[in-house]
């Protein structure tokens, strides 16, 4: 079985289900990327940080890009799992969290995603400094590619 990319993912596990299927007989790639946002803000919860926090704060970390690798298929009813991680901040601004989607029967990767994220402030939609409680949760949750 093929290892994560990087060590102690956080996982959710999924499967397509019939709504998931595209008329290729496989997982519609857009289904990818809302599994993604599912992981993210559920890594997310889970160091800490909820929405109501980040609207408690004013502050967000939202996507400024998201790259995705779809290398290969998955059907409907195929038991997956989904790993992320935060792999690189810079303690102000900017976030990188990584994504690796693997077949749950064999480990075989099937798609790959990495997001660079931005801190704002969510009334005004711009730019802001990570506060104290974004540093506490997720600064001790990256982890180095390497």
């Amino acid at each position: 079985m093929n290892d994560w990319d990087l060590p102690s993912p956080f996982t959710l596990a999924l499967t397509p289900a019939a709504e998931h299927i595209d008329g290729l007989g496989h997982t519609n790639n857009a289904v990818y990327v809302q599994w993604c946002e599912q992981a993210g803000w559920a890594h997310s919860e889970a160091l800490g940080l909820s929405l109501s926090d980040y609207r408690r704060l004013d502050r967000a970390m939202a996507i400024r890009e998201g790259h995705y690798d779809y290398l290969l298929p998955s059907f409907e009813g195929e038991a997956l799992v989904l790993g992320t991680w935060l792999t690189a901040s810079d303690g102000k601004l900017t976030m990188e969290r990584r994504f690796q989607l693997r077949r749950a029967s064999n480990g075989v990767t099937l798609v790959r995603g990495r997001w660079l994220l931005v801190c704002i402030e969510i009334s005004s939609g711009k730019p802001k400094r990570m506060p104290a409680e974004f540093l506490v949760g997720y600064e001790a949750a990256v982890v180095t590619t390497g």
